[in-house]
């Protein structure tokens, strides 16, 4: 058989542009991750490597100087990035998100402002969602954007930017008097420019240091306070304020494919080390991988990873068929996430006491795969997306 999570019916562009990328892991990536890694240093070397690939644009249109992928090329991308280090994937993830929700929602004059800037990586941009005190009920947000004159002034925290230091431009979910009665009406998103760094990078504006986390470390994770901060009225995206929560949920569905397809990278990951190590690790005159125990743990982590992909893989080309695929997404998530968090489990079990040192990979492994059982929505939050959206399709009539 084929090597693990083989992707049928690409084309010709699609297989060169995974070849560079896998090439570019092995030579630039997998050997460095160690040593940054551990020294939560940001990757400089490597997105300098990936916006000259042009990845900063993969998915923007052709039109604005991007090349106009699918997300099903992007997703097999970041599962090729995550196998090598999953923090390198995140450092495009948001900036992805904010390009999409501005090639779908955006106004032809944000268009044409920001995509080709970000198609070359001079834009980079981040997404805030999350406050903290808010958990996943978006609805009840609390920072506040108050009309003033012909713009707004903006009040309130937000939490758990990806990229909030290193980004300079934020798509920002906050809550407008639109008058409706349903609170998700009153969400609009802004479109945030702002200086690289920390500290008040703008008036009104500040972005607190790292938050120092378990895993997923080198890129930045930060917090966003907002004081006074004004912003013009045509940095609404699409223009028109109370739109935001449905330009969020449209993102955060690529989103959860995103997520999906760098808990495959870091389980095929994990699969590798294992398997190679327990043909050379040895127990009573034999390798480890020839004993029972550990040869039924293999081929069930080779299923697991087998199975997320596809998942994933089919969520990605739902949505590129233009197809509502929130519960596909939600499922890809939910099972890729899941299973990312035991493949590595088994692989640390195999490595025994060495799965324990620093000196091994799989023990960053086991740091990074909790995060994506988090990270855009947790298990819990599919599983209500799921039921829900099956709900609707089996509702009994009569």
């Amino acid at each position: 058989m084929a090597r693990l999570a083989q992707t049928a019916g690409l084309t010709d562009v699609q297989q060169e542009i995974l070849s560079t990328v896998r090439d570019f892991v092995e030579k630039e990536v997998i050997p460095h991750a160690q040593a940054l890694e551990h020294d939560d240093a940001y990757p400089t070397d490597i997105v300098e490597g990936m916006k000259e690939m042009g990845l900063f644009g993969l998915t923007i249109p052709e039109e604005y100087g991007g090349l106009g992928e699918s997300l099903l090329t992007y997703a097999l991308v970041v599962e090729e990035i995550a196998r090598g280090w999953m923090s390198v994937s995140g450092v495009i993830n948001t900036h992805f998100i904010t390009a999409y929700m501005i090639s779908r929602h955006g106004t032809e004059e944000q268009r044409r402002h920001f995509l080709p800037r970000m198609a070359t990586g001079e834009v980079r941009g981040a997404f805030s969602m999350s406050e903290p005190d808010l958990g996943s009920d978006v609805a009840a947000i609390k920072t506040r954007a108050r009309r003033d004159g012909d713009g707004y002034v903006i009040d309130g925290q937000k939490m758990w930017l990806t990229n909030g230091g290193t980004s300079n431009l934020v798509a920002l979910l906050v809550r407008t008097d639109e008058g409706a009665e349903k609170p998700h009406e009153n969400l609009t998103t802004f479109l945030v420019e702002k200086p690289e760094g920390y500290g008040e990078v703008a008036p009104g504006l500040v972005v607190p240091g790292k938050i120092a986390k378990m895993g997923y470390k080198g890129v930045d994770t930060t917090e966003l306070v907002l004081d006074g901060h004004r912003v013009a009225a045509d940095q609404i995206l699409g223009g028109v304020p109370g739109r935001g929560f449905r330009h969020m949920m449209d993102g955060v569905e690529v989103g959860r494919v995103n997520v999906a397809a760098r808990a495959c990278g870091i389980a095929i990951r994990a699969f590798e080390l294992a398997v190679a190590y327990a043909q050379q690790r040895k127990t009573f005159g034999k390798p480890i991988a020839e004993h029972q125990a550990v040869a039924f743990k293999l081929a069930e982590m080779a299923t697991k990873v087998e199975a997320a992909h596809l998942m994933m893989v089919n969520a990605a080309r739902l949505k590129d068929s233009g197809q509502r695929n929130d519960v596909e997404a939600g499922m890809a998530k939910l099972l890729a996430s899941e299973y990312c968090a035991e493949v590595t489990q088994d692989a640390f079990r195999i490595h025994g006491g060495y799965g324990y040192s620093k000196e091994y990979e799989i023990e960053r492994l086991m740091r990074e795969a909790p995060f994506l059982l988090i990270g855009e929505g947790t298990s819990e939050i599919q599983k209500m997306i799921i039921s829900r959206g099956l709900l609707r399709e089996y509702r009994q009539r009569g």
